[in-house]
């Protein structure tokens, strides 16, 4: 049980570091042949991250529910009413930003638990139920915001999708999410050896590769403008669901029900509790996402958030997610997601046209699974 759960471990490491060069070998190319060599510019970077923080977050959300051996086709409609919402609560209905911001996420785990219970206690299966809300959800979001944008004018608002943090702050991000790589470290290292002997140096050096991507991070962010809010909010997200999941029952329970439903079941598991609960928090996540959205383009929009429900779920799958449940890491859904960013950002700077871009990146989604399928029947 220990040598299958090795070469598990080992297989995820390896796919994460062949992502990581997969990144790097993108992000080359396209500083290569932008006009200029713009790419890997501070400034560019910024935007980059920026555009990744609407898909990672939706992106961390959807992993579990994948992992649960579900899937949620609505999150890009949700984004749509969600943020329309927001910007209704305080446009025309006059409330305050609060008000606005509890609102959108209230809504969106509002759709998301009536979804997961159509799911989970009706047993309609997840595939039809969010095909139907990314129909009925865009629906209400034209309803709502009468088929017109409203523009959002309160500035404060407007910086949680725009605003940059000053430059000493963004060392203090560093330094705490230095601080959780590190703690991390120590209890994999107690965890596993119960003291602090070799163990302990062991995990240490493995943690010094992302501890020092996090400090090159927070340099070339505040080389430009400072860490971007948005980014700020997808990290903290990020950071979230890999306790989830990594070191929670309830995260425990979704790799157990998407591995094996029935035998999750018999071990006294409450499949269905945890399957609400899981769209539950990808609806609260979206909510959030449309925030971003919404404060980032200053408007609602009836349209807003189109496709970002495959953007998310591309995102899972080049990840290393399987759509079969079971299987797939926050960290790899992430990475999924900037990788995905980086592809529409580089082709734009290079001036590839909007069609080719959909072409080129729904190949890339179905290559991804089926490099997945083709795994699963080698093992």
């Amino acid at each position: 049980m220990s040598d299958s759960k090795s070469i598990l471990t080992n297989r995820a490491a390896l796919r994460a570091y062949a992502m990581i060069g997969v990144l790097a070998a993108i992000w080359i190319l396209f500083h290569i042949i932008t006009p200029g060599h713009t790419f890997l510019t501070p400034r560019n970077l910024s935007n980059l991250m920026t555009q990744t923080a609407v898909t990672g977050v939706i992106a961390v959300g959807m992993l579990m529910v994948i992992v649960s051996g579900q899937i949620d086709l609505s999150v890009g409609s949700i984004i749509g009413f969600a943020g329309g919402v927001s910007a209704y609560v305080m446009t025309e209905m006059g409330f305050s930003m609060t008000v606005a911001i509890i609102a959108a996420v209230a809504m969106g785990t509002a759709i998301g638990l009536f979804q997961g219970a159509l799911t989970a206690y009706v047993n309609i299966p997840s595939f039809i139920v969010t095909l139907g809300g990314l129909l009925a959800w865009r629906g209400a979001a034209k309803w709502l915001l009468g088929g017109n944008t409203i523009p959002v004018s309160d500035e404060i608002f407007k910086g949680i999708g725009n605003a940059n943090l000053p430059v000493e702050y963004g060392w203090i991000v560093a330094a705490a999410a230095v601080a959780i790589v590190v703690y991390g470290a120590y209890r994999r290292a107690t965890s596993e050896t119960g003291e602090n002997g070799s163990g302990l140096s062991r995990e240490l050096l493995k943690a010094a590769f992302p501890a020092a991507a996090i400090v090159a991070f927070i340099a070339i962010m505040n080389a430009w403008q400072g860490v971007p809010v948005p980014v700020v909010i997808f990290l903290c997200v990020a950071f979230l669901g890999a306790f989830i999941t990594n070191s929670t029952v309830f995260g425990r329970y979704l790799y157990a029900i998407g591995g094996n439903a029935d035998a999750a079941r018999l071990s006294g598991i409450n499949n269905r509790w945890n399957v609400l609960k899981v769209f539950g928090v990808l609806g609260a996540l979206t909510g959030i996402a449309a925030l971003i959205f919404t404060a980032r383009v200053g408007s609602a929009l009836p349209d807003a958030g189109t496709l970002k429900e495959l953007d998310a779920i591309a995102a899972c799958v080049i990840g290393g997610a399987s759509l079969v449940g079971g299987r797939g890491t926050v960290f790899g859904a992430c990475l999924g997601a900037l990788i995905m960013a980086s592809l529409d950002n580089g082709m734009s700077l290079v001036g590839v046209r909007d069609f080719m871009q959909d072409i080129i990146k729904g190949s890339i989604l179905v290559i991804a699974v089926g490099l997945d399928m083709a795994g699963r029947k080698q093992s």
